[in-house]
């Protein structure tokens, strides 16, 4: 059984709206807390968030029966602040349970002892679908241009690759990563049928961990000749991964379960989808190690828990190599990301440019007249498309003539003059709002943590302006950001 929110005030609380914060903290919380405080107060738009979702955690269930769940604004008010802050789940019930202004944001009285326990936190929490909170993102956004109607109007974009949760990938720790996950699960399927055949499942655990150990040890030492040293090596992990795979696929068989299939290879972390992963680790391995070829990137995996993993090489100092997915956003004049999106596992600057362009010009009625782009999204089909959609463009064209040829448009000087400020909001998103590694898994859970970064970051742009209106000197209105 759930509401949106509770409508019998509680002796022990004050009304939403009257929750009074310490406008001189300088601490995050503080702008979105207020922010979150200024979206209750305005009793239709938060009735329509609150619907979006309700829609997402009752999807196939009812409301109206069986044990009291968590209220769709305590949802929406922790999944604000989770990455508006950076915290973990953690540290997210801590302060769920005795940060005074937060329970008095959700509504919870001084003397109301309800647990909030981290699992069920981050279960509610996993429920709402990215496209969701985008829409609450849209929603945030056209609240502040209430206050900023320019705002909209001067745009910046770039991108920048989000890391997922892995560690280094290699060939041989990639296979035993496949291989340590399906012997357990073959284990408790053939004890589950009465099929024999995996008594010495932790003998082959130990020997493919071996393997992989001294695999390891000449990899990290090097010395002479130890690519030769690694193959015979490589050749008995390959073997072993080889029967085992054909083991478990003949267990799929006799037990009656789904044979593995292609489509598997990023579908959920099933056996079959570790059976197929596993395939095609070996493939790419045999063809680089022992046959000596170069293996392109888009025919690896990077990782067996979170295949939709890409390896970036973008010439940044300090990250040659980045393992996760590379992500566009649009930020306004007031400091608000208008759209972020999350790019194809194929798909580069260019590609996505013109697209991404036309749906935000959808998403504001034709409202962006100046957007700027840096270099790497130049071609001469986006230098023409792009003209067509904003008034005026900026995109940089390579060489000091065609350059030069830009510079002497004014409003192409100060847009680019301005454009940098896009990169301080990357690294706002990366330090402050936990964008620089994601910390939950699967792609989905991937595209739902990018969305939540960016909801905590307009959320701390709202709060800041409002604050501002209400005190131009207080600490918690002050940025070191400048505009666009």
């Amino acid at each position: 059984m759930r509401k949106s929110y509770s409508n019998q005030l509680r002796l022990d609380s004050v009304p939403i709206e009257q929750v009074a914060l310490n406008l001189e903290s300088r601490d995050r919380i503080v702008p979105i807390l207020r922010a979150l405080q200024f979206l209750y107060s305005d009793r239709r738009l938060v009735d329509e968030i609150l619907q979006w979702i309700a829609a997402d955690v009752n999807s196939d269930s009812r409301t109206d029966t069986g044990r009291t769940g968590m209220e769709y604004w305590h949802i929406c008010v922790l999944a604000a602040v989770r990455l508006g802050c950076n915290f973990t789940f953690d540290q997210l019930q801590d302060l769920a349970e005795i940060h005074r202004k937060l329970r008095g944001i959700m509504g919870v009285g001084d003397c109301d002892d309800r647990p909030f326990k981290w699992r069920t936190i981050r279960n509610n929490i996993r429920l709402l679908r990215p496209e969701t909170i985008a829409r609450i993102n849209q929603a945030i956004v056209s609240a502040g241009h209430t206050f900023d109607p320019t705002a909209i109007e001067k745009v910046r974009a770039d991108s920048f690759v989000m890391e997922t949760n892995i560690h280094y990938p290699t060939e041989s720790s990639l296979l035993y990563d496949g291989l340590r996950k399906i012997i357990p699960q073959c284990v408790k399927l053939a004890e589950a049928h009465g099929v024999n055949g995996w008594r010495q499942y932790a003998h082959l655990l130990k020997k493919i961990k071996q393997l992989n150990r001294d695999i390891n040890r000449i990899a990290t030492k090097k010395g002479p000749r130890y690519k030769k040293r690694l193959q015979p090596l490589y050749r008995e992990l390959l073997q072993k991964a080889a029967i085992l795979t054909q083991r478990a696929r003949d267990l799929c068989l006799v037990t009656g379960q789904r044979l593995p299939e292609s489509a598997d290879l990023f579908g959920p972390n099933t056996l079959q989808a570790f059976i197929v992963r596993i395939e095609r680790v070996a493939d790419t391995t045999r063809r680089r190690i022992i046959h000596g070829e170069a293996v392109a990137n888009s025919d690896k995996l990077f990782s067996i828990f979170e295949p939709h993993t890409q390896l970036y090489k973008r010439g940044k100092a300090g990250q040659p190599m980045q393992f996760g997915r590379q992500v566009l956003i649009f930020e306004d004049a007031a400091g608000f990301v208008v759209r972020a999106v999350l790019m194809k596992r194929n798909e580069g600057d260019k590609q996505v440019a013109v697209r991404e362009t036309k749906s935000l010009q959808n998403d504001f009625q034709n409202g962006v007249k100046r957007l700027s782009f840096d270099r790497g999204f130049h071609s001469l089909d986006n230098q023409r498309e792009l003209a067509e959609l904003v008034d005026h463009l900026c995109l940089p064209r390579p060489g000091v003539k065609q350059s030069a040829v830009q510079q002497t448009d004014d409003e192409f000087r100060s847009a680019q003059q301005n454009h940098s400020g896009v990169e301080s909001m990357i690294g706002a998103l990366q330090s402050g709002n936990a964008m620089k590694r994601c910390r939950d898994r699967s792609e989905i859970g991937f595209e739902r943590y990018l969305q939540l970064g960016i909801l905590g970051r307009n959320l701390h742009t709202l709060g800041r302006m409002l604050i501002a209106r209400e005190n131009q000197n207080a600490a918690a209105a002050h940025s070191r950001r400048k505009a666009a």
